[in-house]
């Protein structure tokens, strides 16, 4: 099928404020091509999903915007808020304001739930304070002193995406928030991440849950082998079946 709403890599419109933006990202694991030419904007406070089927590219192409070791970006560039993202470190881009919440969560053991916090903030800059991430995670405040690594998967999820709050975050880059949940979980990660949203924080969020994914979204960026293949509406992704079969299978 012809996809009509946008061409892959095309930007935001005229006139519209592009605040973090990647252009032709390739990226490999060992001699693996995974992201092959991906490129799309972001304006401030939009909520973009990242979606396509499992092998599409997208935690890969989180994990290059976020500079992390694996996969390797060979080439292309990423800019957030006029910083040259493709040219830091993981670390460095941590500083920048790249927040990733990755699947596996990584709760670091052997810390309570508020040492895990407080671990995020031990360098500059810091995001919410903690009573802040409390009054907005309350089950994080009653399990304070537990900890991290104990606790059940929606509450290390939600721990995953305080931690990340608790740096000073311009772009919060979500992979699969409702993996392995229970659907009673999975309605108050949704909240949350609601919560976000109301709150104007910049986001992506890839899901496989793609349906839930796209309510939340303002924008939809479809990958396929590695490249954008549709960059449009949330509610045009909603309304196409046939767009939602041939890339999404569903």
């Amino acid at each position: 099928m012809t996809v009509t709403e946008t061409q892959p890599n095309t930007p935001l419109e005229a006139g519209a404020e592009t605040y973090f933006a990647c252009t032709d990202l390739h990226a490999y694991y060992g001699e693996s091509y995974i992201v092959q030419g991906v490129g799309f904007s972001v304006r401030k406070s939009e909520i973009v999903a990242l979606l396509g089927r499992n092998g599409a590219g997208k935690t890969s192409t989180l994990r290059t915007i976020a500079r992390a070791g694996q996969p390797e970006l060979k080439s292309g560039e990423i800019f957030l808020d006029g910083d040259a993202i493709h040219r830091m470190s993981a670390f460095q881009a941590s500083r920048a304001g790249i927040g990733l919440v990755p699947e596996d969560r990584r709760i670091i053991a052997g810390l309570t739930v508020e040492e895990n916090l407080q671990l995020a903030q031990i360098a500059e800059p810091k995001g919410w304070p903690l009573e802040r991430l409390y009054e907005h995670f309350p089950r994080l405040a009653e399990r304070r002193r537990q900890e991290g690594v104990t606790l059940s998967g929606g509450e290390q999820q939600m721990l995953a995406v305080a931690r990340a709050l608790a740096r000073d975050v311009k772009l919060l880059l979500l992979d699969e928030p409702y993996e392995g949940l229970a659907p009673v979980i999975v309605q108050e990660i949704e909240r949350i991440l609601h919560e976000i949203k109301s709150l104007g924080l910049t986001t992506i969020i890839v899901e496989q849950n793609a349906i839930a994914a796209l309510n939340l979204a303002d924008r939809a960026i479809i990958l396929d082998m590695g490249n954008v293949v549709f960059d449009g509406t949330a509610q045009a992704v909603l309304d196409n079946a046939e767009l939602r079969q041939e890339y999404l299978a569903i």
